[in-house]
Parts: C-alpha cells; structure tokens; sequence
C-alpha cells in the first residue's frame, strides 16, 4: 500500500492503466462463447471506457456539464444502436 504512496498519478495516468484493466476485460469476454449477457457486459464496458476517454483524454471533465451531457448521450446513442443491431440480428 505505500507504494501506491509514493507514486502520485496523474488522472490521466490513472486512467490510462484503467482502459489497460477494461479493454483486457473486454477482451476476455468477448472470446467467451457469444450471448445476450456477455454482449451486454461488453458493450458496457465499452461504454465507461469511451466516458473516461471523453473526460480525460478529451479534457470535458473541466467544461460545462451541458458539453458532458452531449457526448455521453452520443454515447449512450451509439452503445444503444450497437446493442439493437446485435439484437436483431
């Protein structure tokens, strides 16, 4: 515990080595045998990833919440045309 101390992290930093943990995650899932389930957790997983690269990497964390709102409904669109694509098909 007080190496994780001693080495301060940038939010960006930080939230690098959480996209690493996610994506690896996503990964694992999505080589699982394919069901409505593990679609799910997947496309959300997506979906907190594309958050964090939007108010991070993208720097909206420090704008008005009315430019946060706008790209998490674009996100949130997307993930939902994604999910009834797969569900449909």
């Amino acid at each position: 515990m007080k190496l994780l101390q001693a080495i301060p992290l940038k939010p960006c930093t930080a939230s690098w080595i959480v996209l690493l943990a996610l994506t690896t995650i996503t990964f694992e899932l999505g080589s699982g045998a394919p069901s409505q389930i593990l679609m799910a957790a997947v496309l959300a997983l997506t979906l907190v990833k594309g958050q964090l690269v939007v108010s991070y990497f993208m720097g909206l964390h420090r704008v008005r919440p009315a430019w946060r709102l706008v790209m998490a409904a674009y996100l949130a669109v997307v993930g939902g045309v994604i999910a009834i694509a797969y569900l449909t098909a």
